[in-house]
């Protein structure tokens, strides 16, 4: 199958498909005399493969490491599930770094007026135009520096 065939197939681009071979995630397809390339249901296999990693959030590197692992049928299981925890930790570090974003930035809007008055502690926020008692504090709500107590208009 052509290169727009196994995009079909797969769910993948094909200036995905393009570049996962470009970089050596996937092999070079055959080619055919004229040039064009020629995808074989393995290759699509691989394609999907990679599409589901991709979709679970897996980096380039971790994501040639387990199609090495795919591919190598004597493969311990204890080096696939390695890979996933790893993952699996750096998810949760994200997730708790979004919730506390999330927490911040909710704490900031509940505490704007959203009237006509230019006051607007999401602004002076992002600004960090915290009162000095407020910057010398912890930081209460993750990211940005700033206090309940500061919010205002």
């Amino acid at each position: 199958m052509n290169i727009g065939q196994a995009s079909k197939a797969s769910g993948v681009s094909t200036k995905m498909i393009r570049y996962y071979e470009s970089i050596g995630l996937i092999t070079a397809p055959l080619r055919t005399e004229s040039g064009y390339r020629v995808y074989l249901d393995n290759d699509v296999h691989a394609l999907r493969f990679i599409s589901r990693a991709r979709d679970l959030g897996f980096s380039i590197e971790q994501m040639a490491d387990l199609l090495a692992l795919w591919r190598d049928r004597s493969r311990a299981s204890a080096d696939v599930k390695a890979i996933a925890l790893d993952h699996i930790r750096v998810l949760d570090e994200k997730a708790k770094a979004l919730a506390a974003m999330s927490e911040t930035l909710r704490h900031l809007a509940e505490n704007c007026h959203g009237d006509g008055r230019p006051d607007c502690p999401i602004i002076d926020g992002f600004a960090g135009e915290a009162p000095v008692a407020a910057r010398k504090r912890k930081p209460r709500f993750g990211v940005l520096d700033i206090s309940p107590d500061r919010a205002h208009g």
